[in-house]
């Protein structure tokens, strides 16, 4: 491979003598310009400029970090820009001494040939995204179109989709997940799967992919195609209030999909005699041998054999094991402390916040953390 270099002044850096070094190893072609910045190489290793916030992103941080440390890789510099310095992405890059820089960022034309967005939270204008030559690269956590938007992973499980994957796509200005896309992995969703379990599966396989179109990005660029104008979907962010029960509207499976969608980040909520409550420790769909007629949905009885609390939903019996109300009870101590003295105990659909306001009402935390997705 021919060999093209256009020298016009000395290397500012070590770094950029070494990089040069590295790309001469590949037959690259590259040129430096009068003030030391080195211009858009044809082919890698590629000077990277990582936009990120959470734990799905520090997946795809650590694998560009770690090609970059190590012989023959794709990357040759790497630098990072987070919203806040409180995030996982800024923890992980100031132990690895990566340098950080501050939302939005300045002054990173002719210093970079790609940026990556890995669940960053925020949309990236068109003057920003014409600084890098290469384009900026998005991994999403979904087979795009399909769950376009900033919480992908909660609704796949939410919807029962037996079948996910990551896509890796070029960045739009001023639009979520409507890009181009340059590579896409596909991911079975194992039955049972919670939003967590899935979500760590899908950073490592996403990561995984960036790294390897990377690796060919010309080649990639060059085949790009655009998103389906038919099945596309959208992921909205999900908040506390979806966690709330309605027991006369949702099956087992709909209760069993919620838990595993969102219960580890919001607690499944009902109300008990006016009073908000949390249900945790689902335990699954049980049966339940009761004289007719039926209890209506929201019926509550104690199991002693499985020390769970069984509620009637609108197809049978969904139970849990820890209840919140003023302190965290076992099932047992709720039966013991409220449900044995209540005839005919039933939790109730009703919002607490339409009912008279109470003092001895519980106040219901926040959420924790971020949502899991990319935003």
């Amino acid at each position: 491979m021919k060999i093209i270099i256009k020298y016009f002044g000395p290397f500012k850096v070590l770094g950029d003598t070494l990089a040069v070094l590295r790309l001469l190893r590949r037959g690259g072609v590259f040129s430096v310009t009068a003030t030391g910045r080195r211009r858009c190489s044809s082919g890698p290793p590629w000077r990277l400029l990582f936009f990120g916030s959470d734990d799905f992103a520090v997946e795809s941080l650590k694998i560009l970090e770690a090609d970059r440390s190590g012989a023959g890789g794709v990357v040759s510099s790497l630098e990072v820009v987070t919203l806040r310095d409180d995030v996982p992405v800024a923890d992980f890059a100031r132990r690895r001494r990566l340098p950080v820089r501050p939302w939005p960022p300045s002054d990173v034309g002719g210093q970079f040939d790609v940026g990556v967005v890995v669940s960053f939270g925020c949309l990236l204008g068109r003057r920003l995204i014409r600084e890098f030559p290469r384009g900026i690269l998005n991994v999403h956590p979904s087979l795009l179109p399909r769950w376009r938007g900033p919480a992908p992973i909660f609704h796949t499980i939410l919807n029962g989709d037996a079948v996910t994957g990551v896509t890796i796509m070029q960045i739009r200005p001023h639009r979520f997940d409507e890009g181009p896309v340059l590579s896409r992995a596909l991911h079975r969703v194992p039955e049972n799967a919670t939003a967590e379990q899935l979500g760590d599966a899908l950073a490592a396989k996403g990561a995984r992919l960036l790294l390897e179109t990377l690796r060919t990005l010309p080649e990639k660029a060059a085949g790009v195609r655009e998103q389906s104008a038919t099945g596309a979907t959208f992921a909205p962010k999900m908040g506390a209030s979806v966690s709330r029960l309605c027991w006369e509207e949702q099956t087992c499976r709909d209760i069993d999909r919620l838990y595993r969608a969102v219960g580890f980040r919001f607690p499944l909520r009902t109300t008990w005699m006016g009073h908000p409550i949390k249900l945790e420790d689902f335990a699954g769909s049980c049966h339940v041998t009761l004289a007719p007629p039926l209890p209506p949905p929201g019926s509550v009885v104690f199991r002693k054999d499985s020390e769970a609390l069984a509620v009637r939903c609108k197809d049978g019996w969904v139970s849990f094991k820890t209840v919140v109300l003023k302190k965290r009870l076992t099932a047992g101590d709720f039966y013991n402390g409220y449900l044995h003295r209540t005839a005919a105990p039933r939790f109730d659909d009703t919002p607490p916040r339409l009912r008279p306001p109470s003092p001895t009402d519980v106040e219901e935390s926040g959420p924790r953390g971020n949502v899991l997705g990319n935003p």
